[in-house]
């Protein structure tokens, strides 16, 4: 026997000897509490809902621009190590991966050359100044000195700076100024803090120049790519509230489009989402619920709390000897329940399950949906 029968064999012999029942709002289901426990009832009160479902439509989570980098060497080598995964978290500067490169080497070797020169010509000029104060040379000499220290100026501060678009470090540039040690490794850093979303190099590889090997995004801010039915476009607008179906994470509509995809039919809003970031992953395709903020009292129900009947939605309020029988009007779907309204104080305990079961006692028979 399933379980439905042994609930409504159980209720009509708990009910046996009881007049019939009106079919009308408000009639009072007689039962006492032994028999709402046998039958598994469960009771709760009235959870008010702020904003009602309007519609549904597909998006796509991603991340924002500005939050997602592309990590890659600036010079052609070996790839040595790969230091982090897919999902792993990341912080900003933490060494990636190592590339051993000859092109480096040449870096470093044109940088100590000019280095040498810089100091060469330096020392040139202050002999020269120091001479032409003294009358020993001419101010052209002391000039042609000068213009030669600040062209190699110029070479050093080039050189240097070549390096660090390669890659090292202002202390591995400071360390190979005092050593003049050549190193052939290239660290790759994290240009931020955030998380691996792909890994586009393995270890023993060559790769060229500007080659991919991570990408990673800063994951404090989820946006939400939605695909607006055209016909639904004047429902929505910018600030309204998105829900994600099956989450709690909410967004909000931050761009409209101006356009309409030829393919679809639709129209791309961008939503920024509020909270829960965690709950949803980066590509990840979603339904969303658009939500419309409305001031009337609109209730929060599970689907285990309604029935139907003859095309009307019915709850089921406790009292003092049973359940009073209370219409709703449904405003909306969610993926857990429904937003209704209805003839309510908002301090009514409701039967918030096994709605089927009251219904069978209330029509005096068994369910007909």
């Amino acid at each position: 026997m399933s379980r439905f029968l042994q609930l409504a064999l159980i209720l009509f012999v708990g009910l046996a000897g009881i007049n019939p029942l009106s079919r009308a709002e408000g009639t009072l289901i007689q039962l006492s509490q032994q028999h709402i426990d046998n039958l598994g009832i469960k009771t709760g009160k009235l959870e008010l809902a702020s904003h009602i479902p309007v519609f549904t439509a597909p998006a796509k989570v991603v991340v924002p621009p500005a939050n997602e980098f592309i990590v890659s060497t600036s010079q052609a080598g070996l790839v040595i190590k790969m230091n982090a995964s897919v999902g792993d978290k990341v912080s900003k500067g933490e060494v990636l991966g190592q590339i051993s490169s000859s092109d480096l080497l040449t870096l470093q070797g044109n940088y100590l050359k000019a280095l040498g020169n810089l100091k060469l010509t330096t020392a040139n000029y202050n002999r020269d100044k120091k001479l032409q104060k003294e009358g020993v040379v001419s101010g052209r000499s002391e000039q042609e000195a000068y213009s030669i220290f600040t062209t190699s100026q110029i070479e050093a501060s080039e050189t240097r700076q070549l390096l660090q678009i390669a890659g090292m470090s202002s202390r591995d540039i400071k360390q190979l100024d005092s050593s003049g040690k050549l190193v052939s490794q290239l660290s790759v850093r994290s240009p931020i803090s955030g998380r691996v979303l792909e890994r586009m190099a393995v270890s023993g590889t060559r790769v060229d120049s500007m080659a991919p090997l991570y990408r990673i995004a800063n994951l404090d801010e989820l946006w939400l790519e939605i695909n607006i039915p055209q016909e639904r476009i004047g429902d929505i607008k910018v600030g309204d509230n998105i829900l994600v179906e099956n989450t709690t994470a909410e967004a909000e509509i931050k761009v409209l489009g101006q356009s309409v995809n030829a393919e679809n039919q639709t129209i791309m809003a961008r939503a920024i989402v509020k909270n829960h970031q965690s709950l949803l992953k980066v590509g990840q395709k979603v339904t969303v619920q658009h939500l419309q903020t409305t001031d009337a009292e609109t209730y929060k129900l599970s689907d285990t709390a309604i029935a139907h009947h003859k095309g009307k939605a019915y709850v089921f309020i406790k009292e003092k000897n049973g359940f009073k029988v209370s219409e709703v009007t449904i405003l909306g779907k969610q993926s857990d329940g429904s937003v209704v309204t209805g003839n309510f104080t908002g301090e009514e305990v409701i039967a918030i399950n096994n709605a089927a079961v009251l219904k069978a006692s209330w029509l005096g028979q068994g369910s007909d949906e």
